[in-house]
Formats: structure tokens, sequence, C-alpha cells
């Protein structure tokens, strides 16, 4: 790879890592309490790659550098994961003592500079001795609190797949970036060599770039679409699709069970509902299911649970208390796994999209 070129990467993904940071914290939309959380170890990040990558003298940025801001990360991280999942820890009276690593840091860090300012003593072996001292120690505490938020997330029991996937996988590319960091570490002193270091920048790098969609954006949708659930699940009588008025003597008593999982269990607002799904709630052949539903009521599966997704959606669209969420949380409470099958299936049926329709009942 072309060296400017890579200089280009580190420094676009140190930008946007701190256009995240902001944004994380100064837009209504993105801000909570978590996400402070998450601005801060992402500002840490982007600050960190930068400074590491191009390891130069950058007057108060390098003293800030030198703070071992490595401590202060794993922290910051772990509250965030610790909001997400609402864990009890946060409100014990010990966890501020996870602070005082970078406390004592910074504090040894101000001793040095004070005794090579005022004093003007200098000794390079101890410099370099309290640098590796405080660098495997970072290493060590990182991985003790990461690998700590990790197996609290996979216990908890409080937040939704999604969510939760989104923080494991967080997680582990953390995890990846610490081994990295470890790495390096082990590669200069054996073979005074930085491959292993250019490469953590790298994916420093990425990661940045990657929290932008999955962390900030996608993320939201699942917050967005959690809350209007939660939302519906406190009026559900209020909420519920009208039942349809069909006469049991002219359909199959498997097309009327079918009707019965759709209006009572909502099973179409699982986006990953299948065929064999409820072929076997029917009891029942996928081929057989299918025969019937074609013949009964003239679609195919796909098309009858996508029916019932459209009247969740064109509610919730119409109802003005979810206009301050977005059309794509809208589409995944209703059973749609992406954004592109809501529009399409969306538009396909009404023949405009769902952002036109709910602006069409607005001015209606």
């Amino acid at each position: 790879m072309n060296i400017k070129f890579f200089d280009f990467i580190i420094i676009a993904s140190s930008l946007i890592g701190f256009f995240i940071s902001v944004a994380l914290v100064a837009s209504p939309f993105y801000k909570s309490k978590a996400n402070t959380y998450l601005s801060v170890s992402l500002f840490q990040l982007a600050f960190l790659t930068f400074m590491g990558w191009y390891d130069t003298d950058f007057g108060i940025l390098e003293l800030i550098s030198n703070f071992t801001l490595e401590f202060l990360f794993p922290v910051t991280l772990l509250t965030y994961f610790l909001i997400q999942i609402e864990h009890q820890y946060l409100k014990k009276h010990w966890y501020i003592w996870l602070y005082i690593p970078i406390i004592l840091s910074t504090g040894i860090e101000i001793c040095i500079v004070v005794s090579q300012t005022l004093f003007n003593v200098y000794d390079v072996n101890f410099d370099d001795l309290v640098f590796d001292i405080k660098n495997n120690t970072a290493i060590i505490y990182n991985l003790f609190l990461i690998f700590w938020g990790r197996y609290l997330v996979k216990k908890s029991s409080t937040i939704s797949k999604d969510k939760k996937l989104w923080l494991l996988r967080l997680n582990l590319y953390i995890i990846f970036i610490i081994f990295l960091w470890l790495f390096s570490n082990i590669e200069f002193y054996l073979f005074d060599s930085e491959h292993t270091t250019n490469l953590m920048w790298f994916i420093l790098s990425t990661l940045l770039w990657w929290v932008l969609y999955y962390g900030v954006f996608k993320l939201q949708l699942v917050v967005q679409k959690d809350e209007i659930h939660q939302y519906l699940v406190s009026k559900k009588t209020n909420t519920n699709l009208p039942k349809k008025d069909v006469n049991q003597n002219e359909i199959s008593k498997i097309v009327s069970q079918l009707y019965a999982l759709m209006e009572d269990e909502e099973l179409y607002k699982n986006p990953l509902l299948s065929r064999l799904d409820l072929a076997n709630r029917l009891e029942t052949s996928e081929g057989n299911l299918s025969k019937i539903i074609n013949q009964e009521i003239n679609k195919s599966v796909i098309q009858f649970v996508n029916d019932y997704r459209i009247e969740s959606a064109k509610n919730l669209l119409h109802n003005p208390v979810f206009d301050k969420y977005s059309v794509e949380a809208i589409g995944m409470e209703a059973g749609f796994k992406s954004k592109s099958a809501f529009y399409n299936v969306f538009k396909n049926s009404l023949g405009i999209s769902p952002g036109a329709y709910r602006k069409q009942n607005k001015v209606s």
C-alpha cells in the first residue's frame, strides 16, 4: 500500500472518529447517556490513532497522549456496555475505583514533566522503564475490563438480540485490536520492526468507519424499534390489527389457525419467519401449507405474511405518536428484515414509498 494513501486513510478515519464523537453528544437524534460514553471512547480511539500513527511533537497534544489514555478507554467503554444492558454495577460505590489507573498514570507523568522542566532531570533509561511499565500494565487492564464487559453482555437478558449482537461485535473488535497492540510490542522488542503496529493503526481506523454505520446509524434504528415495540406492548389493546372477518365454513382449519397466529401472536413481526416455521406451527408440510394458502387465499405464503406487515406499518406511519421515529425503524417493527425489503414491498402494494405515505396522511 502506498504510504501516502495510508496516511490519508488514517487522517480521514481520525476525522470521522472526531465527527462521530461530537455528533453523538450534539445531535438530539443520537444523544443519550450510553452514547455519551461511546462518544468519549471513540474520541480517545481517534486521538490515539492520530497521535500513534504520526508520533510527532504536537505540544499540548503530545503531553496529553503521554498521560496514557489507554487506561481511561476501557473504563468508558465498559460503562457504555453496562448502561446498554442496564447493569446494577453502575450504582456500586466501588465502580469509581476503576478510574484509579488513569489518575496514577497522569500523576506520574506530571511528576516527570515537572522534574524535567524545573530541575532539568532527564534519564532516558528511566523514561523508557516507566513507559514500558505503563504500556504493559495498560494492555493487561484493557484485556481485563473488555473481557469482563463481554462476559456481562453475554449474561444479560435485558436487551434485544440485535443490540446484544452489536455490543458483542464491538467488544470482539476491541479485543482483536488489544491483541494486535500486545503483538506489536513483542515484535518491536524481538525484531525492532513495526509491521504489526502499522496493521493495528489501520484496523483502528477501520473500526471508526464501522462504528459510524453499525454502531451509530444501525444501532439507533434498533433502539427506535425497541422503543416503538415497548410502546405497542404497553398500549396493546389499542394497537392490535383488526381481525379479519372470515367465514369459518369457507376456509380450512389450517388457514383459520394461520389467521390466529398472525393476529393473536403477531408472528409476522419476526423478520426471520419462514414458510417452514409456519408449517411446523400448523403441524403440516411446507408444500401443503403453500398449496392451501394459494387455493383458498390466492396468495403465496410470503405475500400473506407481508400483507400483515404492510398493515402494521401503515398503522404506525399514520399514528402521530410515532412521527419522531424513522421510517426504517417502523419497517423493522412491522417485521421487515431490511430497509430495501420494506420499501419494495410497500411500494409494490400501495404504489408509493413509506415516506410519501406518511407525508400524504399528514396532509390529509
